[in-house]
């Protein structure tokens, strides 16, 4: 296998044989799957440039062989591998060759989605056809693509929703996950808004639940517009409900915070969610991330569901 670091669509493997030596300390393997037009390539490539030895497109019969190759390298420490529908109908084999492989080397499957709509939008922008053909829509081809990697879905260590990250935010949030640097191991908390109708955020680490606080959209002056708007944020400030419970949680964020970064992680999503996510849970998310930001933290809010 080439030194090269070099992302490369592998189409054969020298044969090696089984090795009962140990692996290096620090050895890993990590299969990106997941959705297509949910930004596998661009995480490939976040890999690659955290020094992975970066591989497209491995035939799943080679995983057990390549796992064992990279066990053995003097040359590879870390590698990553894309392992998606363009496998075709032997895609369920993969849980059964995951465990032989972790018996090889340590494996982490990192599955990457992103909501429909987002995926249809993508596929518009760039004008690629769907990998499963031209014969169907985007939209079926998805929900067909859906049922294909539903079991690798089932066995991922890792999800990660890509549906309010553009490239550069994805590529931070691989190496923000996945970086052993020194520049890596500051903690970066992602304070999320989402509407229950549309379902919880795939990535979150905690999730709260704002729907107790009395709704704006019922508000008509409210009803057009979001949590980021002033007049909408003072209203659901406004009750004492509200108060404590930004207290309460503000309280708990910083007591646990220090014991993750203790722990070595370095990404947190927290999510707060209400029915639409247009209104309570956008002016918590915000609110919070003020208070986390004021404490010292690196924070980010996102606002997953807000159109307007």
């Amino acid at each position: 296998m080439a030194q090269s670091k070099k992302s490369t669509r592998a189409s054969s493997s020298p044969s090696v044989k089984p090795t009962k030596a140990k692996n290096k300390p620090g050895k890993e393997l990590v299969i990106v799957t997941g959705i297509s037009g949910s930004g596998k390539a661009s995480a490939l490539k976040a890999f690659e440039d955290l020094g992975f030895h970066a591989v497209d497109n491995l035939p799943l019969e080679l995983l057990p062989d390549f796992a064992r190759l990279v066990g053995k390298s003097a040359d590879i420490q870390t590698a990553a591998i894309v392992v998606d529908v363009r496998e075709g109908q032997t895609l369920d084999q993969l849980p059964d060759i995951l465990k032989s492989v972790r018996m090889v080397l340590p494996t982490r499957v990192v599955f990457l989605d992103a909501q429909d709509a987002v995926l249809v939008r993508r596929y518009s922008e760039t004008r690629r056809p769907h990998p499963l053909g031209k014969q169907e829509t985007v939209s079926r081809s998805i929900v067909e693509e859906r049922q294909l990697l539903d079991p690798i879905r089932n066995v991922a260590d890792t999800l990660i929703d890509t549906s309010n990250f553009n490239v550069h935010e994805l590529r931070a949030h691989i190496q923000a996950r996945f970086g052993h640097d020194e520049k890596m191991e500051h903690l970066l908390v992602s304070c999320v808004s989402f509407g229950f109708k549309n379902g919880v955020p795939l990535d979150a680490d905690m999730v709260f639940d704002v729907r107790f606080l009395p709704n704006p959209h019922f508000v008509p002056e409210f009803r057009k517009k979001t949590g980021l708007d002033p007049k909408v944020a003072a209203y659901v400030r406004g009750f004492p409900q509200t108060a404590e419970f930004l207290g309460r949680v503000t309280d708990l964020m910083l007591y646990l915070l220090p014991h993750y970064v203790g722990e070595g992680k370095s990404y947190l999503t927290v999510a707060f969610g209400c029915t639409g996510g247009q209104h309570r849970s956008v002016m918590m998310a915000e609110e919070m991330a003020r208070r986390l930001k004021k404490a010292g933290y690196q924070v980010k809010a996102l606002h997953r569901d807000m159109p307007r």
